[in-house]
């Protein structure tokens, strides 16, 4: 199975994203089902250690918090853009929750992540694409902002490969505390 931790969407948020789309030659894009927040890849793993994973991630205790979603930039490899995203405003619960299923993971015997968490939904994968439509794009969407939406639950994803995009199914969802009544 191939895994990965993140955080789904509400659909009327996925349709506000999904008005983003386009404009772009060489951006194959996201479908709307398709848009969430890894908050960590795992990769392949056998059966057994899908089991262990499921078990430290259910042990796992965090409060719900809201997510507000803002800004669009790139990522790039080599001197290359390689994705246009979806910013996700960083916010102490989303880092504390994160950091408890890296810490979870670790314990079902997993490598320690290497790379930095960056919160963000990836909009879409860019094979050459027109850097001024890019660089347009990223301008006219920079100050793109989301109202916040509660993060009630997190979710084991399985994917599989596919010719034009993967197929998430939602394995597993396990949710979080109410927070804190105040008084």
């Amino acid at each position: 199975m191939r895994l990965f931790v993140g955080l789904d969407l509400p659909w009327p948020l996925r349709e506000r994203i999904a008005l983003l789309a386009g404009g772009i030659p060489g951006a194959r894009w996201v479908p709307p089902e398709n848009y969430h927040i890894t908050l960590r890849f795992i990769g392949e793993v056998a059966a057994h250690q899908a089991e262990e994973i499921d078990h430290v991630l259910a042990a796992l205790r965090a409060r719900r918090f809201m997510l507000t979603l803002g800004g669009v930039g790139t990522f790039s490899r080599a001197g290359r853009e390689t994705s246009l995203w979806l910013g996700v405003e960083r916010s102490q619960q989303l880092d504390l929750l994160q950091s408890k299923v890296e810490t979870a993971l670790q314990r079902a015997g997993l490598e320690p992540e290497r790379r930095r968490f960056a919160p963000h939904v990836t909009l879409a994968r860019l094979d050459n694409a027109a850097p001024a439509k890019l660089a347009a794009f990223v301008q006219a969407n920079n100050l793109f902002r989301a109202d916040p939406v509660p993060v009630e639950h997190f979710t084991l994803f399985s994917s599989r490969l596919g010719k034009e995009a993967s197929a998430y199914t939602a394995e597993v969802e396990y949710h979080l505390a109410a927070p804190a009544a105040a008084g």
